[in-house]
């Protein structure tokens, strides 16, 4: 992963497939560029391979329209797959696959055996929701309030620190940069004593392999309080910046 997203040079021709989440990546933010998406189809069509997109959370964007869909550009060799598990419940475990020809019969089969069917009244009940548009209502009415809280957990970042989120203006979470591991593990420990639950790149696991030099950051989700609790999450989240002392140096950030 870099700035521009996921890095294609270590594809070969015998990985045969790739996962991406070119709309939106988890945790970093970042938004797949052109010249990636290009890359990577390239790769998948004189490699024989297969691109699986994982569209998690494109219903969310706020600063413009939804990402286009990478499937689009080689609909025989990418697959798409989304999921209402971000827009109404991951207890749900309903999705949609759509797969090129070639895949249909043999992801139907494996789906069978793994036990990967869900209930027929869920798959009716959200039907309905998506045909008499209430499911549309639903995504436009909790997108405000989504768009509106990553907002306010800006301003209270950028008035504390001086510092900006990292990260696309979409989905459930942004990144808040800071100048080490140790310093992550300190705000993480802050927040425990306080009673607030945060997550870091390093702390939570996301660096593979671990790497203690590599760039920290906070991953603040901002869509799981509920809405009488938001207030208090982002007090809590003032708190501990502020114990902590952190602020943006001439040179960055730093303690």
């Amino acid at each position: 992963m870099d700035e521009f997203g996921a890095d294609p040079a270590d594809l070969t021709p015998l990985t045969g497939a790739a996962l991406l989440t070119p709309a939106h990546q988890h945790p970093s933010g970042v938004v797949l560029s052109p010249a990636r998406r290009g890359e990577f189809v390239a790769w998948a069509e004189c490699c024989d391979g297969f691109l699986i997109e994982d569209d998690y959370d494109g219903e969310f964007r706020y600063d413009g329209r939804p990402v286009g869909a990478l499937q689009a550009l080689d609909p025989e060799r990418i697959v798409l797959a989304g999921s209402v598990s971000k827009s109404l419940a991951p207890g749900l475990r309903l999705g949609q696959l759509v797969v090129p020809p070639t895949l249909r019969v043999p992801v139907t089969a494996a789906m069978r055996e793994s036990g990967g069917g869900v209930s027929v009244i869920e798959q009716l009940t959200l039907a309905d929701l998506v045909a008499r548009g209430d499911y549309d209502r639903h995504v436009r009415r909790v997108r405000t309030v989504y768009r509106r809280r990553r907002a306010e957990l800006a301003d209270r970042v950028g008035a504390l620190t001086g510092l900006r989120l990292v990260g696309a203006a979409a989905g459930l979470h942004a990144l808040l940069p800071l100048p080490s591991a140790e310093y992550e593990r300190r705000l993480i420990s802050t927040g425990e004593y306080v009673g607030l639950r945060l997550h870091g790149l390093h702390a939570s696991g996301y660096r593979h392999p671990p790497d203690t030099s590599a760039p920290a950051a906070l991953v603040l989700g901002y869509a799981t309080p509920a809405p009488h609790a938001w207030g208090q999450a982002l007090d809590l989240l003032g708190e501990v910046l502020e114990a902590e002392g952190l602020r943006a140096g001439p040179r960055g950030t730093r303690p």
